[in-house]
């Protein structure tokens, strides 16, 4: 269970120029563990997201999820990839709003051509780890910003991925609702085994990282200063 860059290169059409979004970028991301990328806007961040989502297909390099490398799949294993691998969480929670905290779990093994009813008890168990198992009769409008990211966190996790990606989940977030998601994130990912990608402008969330990123320029840079307690 891990997600693997090796020489990635992404470069974009720029009027008549080319930009250079990623340059040769390797990114190893081991389970159950978390990586932090930081920089500055425009440094990269959304493109090394993307890629490592399968949502874009870098020009040279390789993406690989589960030693499995994605490089030729088509646009239907691609989308299938996703579905069984990979859990997104964006910055906004995008819930629906007619349904339930449950039902927004529910609806993602519909999807997956399960029925709710086989998917409740890992709805269930899912909204219980992010603490809302209380709330899951709730709509969005009736749960708090923090309540409706750990909804989305957990909708992330409902087909078990491999691999969790989470683009700023904090950023309408007040501090101390801010560091209740990264610390349940940082939880979840150990529990889960997933090899998480946490992309945040706050710099008071990388010491729960086991590695930081820092992306500069399409290019990338590896800290280990900050391990995670044993």
């Amino acid at each position: 269970m891990s997600l693997n860059l090796t020489g990635v290169t992404l470069i974009y059409p720029d009027g008549d120029s080319r930009l250079t979004a990623l340059d040769d970028v390797t990114l190893d991301v081991p389970p159950s563990t978390l990586t932090a990328v930081v920089g500055p806007s425009g440094s990269g961040k959304s493109s090394l997201l993307a890629v490592a989502a399968t949502l874009i297909t870098p020009g040279t390099g390789t993406v690989s999820i589960d030693a499995t490398d994605t490089t030729g799949m088509s646009r239907r294993e691609l989308t299938d990839l996703r579905r069984r691998k990979i859990g997104m969480v964006f910055q906004q929670p995008n819930l629906l709003p007619s349904l339930t905290a449950l039902e927004q779990l529910q609806v993602v093994a519909v999807l997956d051509g399960r029925s709710p009813a086989a998917a409740l008890p890992r709805a269930r168990e899912l909204l219980d780890a992010v603490g809302l198992a209380g709330e899951a009769g709730r709509r969005p409008h009736q749960l708090s910003g923090g309540q409706r990211q750990r909804v989305n966190i957990a909708r992330a996790l409902m087909n078990d991925p491999t691999v969790l990606l989470v683009d700023e989940p904090t950023s309408a977030l007040d501090h101390e609702r801010g560091r209740a998601v990264v610390d349940l994130i940082v939880r979840l990912t150990r529990l889960r085994g997933t090899a998480t990608v946490l992309v945040t402008h706050d710099t008071t969330h990388l010491a729960a990282a086991d590695r930081i990123a820092e992306v500069r320029d399409g290019r990338i840079g590896h800290h280990t200063g900050i391990e995670r307690a044993s």
